[in-house]
C-alpha cells in the first residue's frame, strides 16, 4: 500500500487555534505507543525502513515503511498481531517483529547476522514513540482525509531518561482526488502558518540515539533522478523539479525546526538554485508551470543569501585573511543585525505554499499536460529545430537549449577580464545554468561523453566562484572600512588579487572551448 501523507510543524503561537478546528465533535483522541526496531548499526534506516510495532486502539499493529518519492509518497504494509502474544512478549521484555510477514522482501537477508542463531536476533527495540493523537475526517465529494494532530514524545530503547518532543500535523489521503489533499493542506497552511516537515517519527528515534537534534544537511543526489530517453517533455520537467525538491526539502524542514547550521542554508541555496535553473531553462515543457513561483522561490534565495554572505565572512573570509597577517575584524553585529532569518525566510507562508504546489506539480500526470509552443533555445541550428518545438522529441529539445547556453558562455569567454562586474556575475551564474541543465539532461544522453563534458566544466566553475567570492569579499570589507579601519588590509588585498583572478577565470572559461560536447 502507498500512503500519500503531509506532515507539519505547528508555530506554538497558532496551536490554540489549530486545536480548535481539530477537536471538533467528531475527532477522536487515542494513545499510540509504538516499539520501533532495527539493528544496533540501523540497516533499515540506512536503506529508508521503519519496522514498527504499535498499539493501536485495543490491536497491536506491526508495521513496515519503506522509502517512497521522498516527499509526500511512502510505502508501507500493515499486519494486525495477536494481541495475547504481544502481551506476554511485553511482559517478559522479547517483543519482536514477525519478520515471517515479508517473505516477499529482503528483509530477512537486511538484517541478518552471522553472530545471530536468528534473522530476529539481530533486531532490537532502539526506541518507543509514546503519542497522543487527535484525529479527525474532513471530506468533499468523494475524497476523505485523515487530519492527525501528534503530541507526544520519542525515548530511547536503552534510557527512558532520554526523550525529544513530537509535536505535529498530518494530512493523510484517506480516498480520492490527490488535489484535494493539497488543497486543503494549503488552506491550514495559510491559515495557521504551518511548515512542511520531512521528518518522521522513525527519523527522529534515529537523531535521537545520535545525540542530534537535526539531520546532516542534504545535497542535491542525481543518482535519485529517474530520466529516460522516451521521457516526454512534461515528464521529463516533473522528474528533474522532484530531484531538486528531494533536496529542497529535509534542508528547509530542519531549518524551519530551529537548525542554525550554514551547511542546511548552504544546501537549501543550491536546490533553489537547481530549481530556478531547470523552471527557467525548461518552461517551454510543460504549461502547468505557476508563473508565481519563480518570484517567491528568487526571493527566498535572495534571503538566505544575505545571511550566507555574512555567515561567510565570519567563518570563512576572515579566517583566512588573518592567517595572511591580516588585523581581526568582527562580523558578529552586521550578522545579528538582519532583519529575515533564514527560519523567517523559510517559515514565510508563500515559500511554504509554493513547496505545496511543487510537490503536487510533480504528482500531477503528465499525460494531461503539454509542452508551449516555443523553446527558449529555439533559433539554433540543431538538428530539428525547424519542427514545431512542442512535437521535438525530448532530447532534441535539451539539444537546442545546451546549445544556446553553451554558445552564450563560448562568446563571453574571450572578453571576460574586460566585462563588469555585474556582467562578469551573469558569466558565472550561465556556466553553473549549464553544468545544471548538463547534469539534468545527461541521462537522455551517453554516459561516457557526459561525464567528460562535466569534467571540463568543475575547474572554470570552481575559478570562478573564488573570483566571485573574492568581489563579495571586496565590497563588504569595503563598506566595513568606513568604520573599522582594520577592514582596509582585505580591500587592499582584494584589489591586488582582482586583475590576476579575471585573467585566470578567462582562461578557464576559454578552456570550455575545447569540451568535447555530448548533446
Amino acid at each position: 500500500m502507498q500512503e500519500i501523507e503531509l506532515k507539519f510543524l505547528v508555530p506554538e503561537y497558532r496551536l490554540d487555534g489549530l486545536m480548535r478546528q481539530t477537536k471538533v465533535k467528531s475527532s477522536l483522541t487515542s494513545l499510540l505507543a509504538a516499539h520501533y526496531f532495527d539493528t544496533p548499526d540501523q540497516v533499515l534506516a540506512a536503506n529508508g525502513m521503519a519496522l514498527r510495532i504499535r498499539k493501536e486502539g485495543d490491536r497491536w499493529v506491526q508495521t513496515l515503511k519503506s522509502n517512497g518519492d521522498g516527499m509526500a509518497s511512502r510505502g508501507e504494509q500493515n499486519n494486525v498481531l495477536d494481541s495475547q502474544m504481544v502481551a506476554e512478549a511485553l511482559a517478559t521484555d522479547s517483543l519482536s517483529p514477525d519478520l515471517s510477514l515479508y517473505d516477499t522482501l529482503d528483509i530477512t537477508q537486511l538484517v541478518a547476522s552471522p553472530d545471530t542463531r536468528r534473522t530476529a536476533d539481530a533486531l532490537a527495540c532502539q526506541y518507543i514513540t509514546e503519542v497522543q493523537r487527535t484525529t479527525r475526517l474532513i471530506k468533499k465529494d468523494d475524497s476523505t482525509i485523515e487530519l492527525a494532530y501528534d503530541e507526544g514524545r520519542v525515548i530511547h530503547g536503552e534510557d527512558s531518561q532520554i526523550s525529544q518532543p513530537i509535536h505535529e500535523i498530518e494530512f493523510e489521503l484517506i480516498e480520492g482526488d490527490v488535489h484535494f489533499l493539497f488543497e486543503t493542506a494549503k488552506t491550514w497552511c495559510r491559515r495557521y502558518n504551518l511548515c512542511l516537515s520531512t521528518v518522521t517519527k522513525a527519523e527522529r528515534g534515529g537523531l535521537l540515539l545520535a545525540g542530534k537534534q537535526h539531520a546532516e544537511a542534504t545535497k542535491a543526489d542525481l543518482r535519485q533522478l529517474a530520466v529516460h530517453k522516451k521521457m516526454s517533455q512534461p515528464q521529463f520537467l516533473r522528474a528533474v523539479v522532484h530531484n531538486c525538491m528531494i533536496q529542497i526539502l529535509p534542508n528547509a524542514s530542519a531549518i524551519a525546526d530551529g537548525s542554525t547550521d550554514g551547511a542546511h542554508v548552504h544546501q537549501l541555496r543550491v536546490g533553489i538554485r537547481r530549481l530556478r535553473t531547470a523552471l527557467r531553462f525548461f518552461k517551454d515543457f510543460s504549461s502547468q508551470i505557476n508563473p508565481e513561483w519563480a518570484p517567491i522561490l528568487k526571493q527566498t534565495f535572495s534571503l538566505l543569501g544575505d545571511y550566507r554572505d555574512r555567515e561567510l565572512l565570519q567563518t570563512r573570509t576572515q579566517p583566512m585573511l588573518e592567517k595572511l597577517g591580516g588585523p581581526a575584524v568582527d562580523w558578529s553585529e552586521e550578522r545579528a543585525a538582519i532583519r529575515i532569518k533564514p527560519i523567517d525566510a523559510v517559515r514565510a507562508n508563500d515559500f511554504q505554499i509554493t513547496l505545496l504546489e511543487l510537490i503536487e506539480y510533480t504528482m500531477s500526470p503528465a499525460k494531461k499536460d503539454r509542452p508551449l509552443i516555443k523553446h527558449s533555445g529555439t533559433g539554433s541550428k540543431t538538428k530539428g529545430a525547424k519542427k514545431n518545438p512542442a512535437k521535438l522529441s525530448t532530447q532534441q529539445a535539451t539539444s537546442e537549449l545546451l546549445e544556446a547556453l553553451y554558445t552564450k558562455i563560448s562568446q563571453a569567454s574571450d572578453q571576460f577580464a574586460s566585462l563588469s562586474t555585474d556582467a562578469q556575475h551573469d558569466v558565472r551564474k550561465r556556466l553553473k545554468s549549464l553544468r545544471y541543465v548538463s547534469e539534468f539532461t545527461a541521462a537522455l544522453y551517453k554516459d561516457k561523453k557526459s561525464k567528460a563534458f562535466l569534467k571540463y566544466l568543475e575547474p572554470a566553475q570552481e575559478i570562478l566562484g573564488e573570483y566571485n567570492d573574492d568581489i563579495v569579499g571586496q565590497y563588504f570589507y569595503g563598506q566595513k572600512a568606513q568604520q573599522d579601519p582594520n577592514a582596509w588590509f582585505a580591500v587592499g588585498y582584494f584589489s591586488a588579487q582582482e586583475v590576476h583572478a579575471a585573467n585566470q577565470c578567462a582562461q578557464s572559461l576559454k578552456s570550455i572551448k575545447d569540451a568535447p560536447k555530448f548533446w
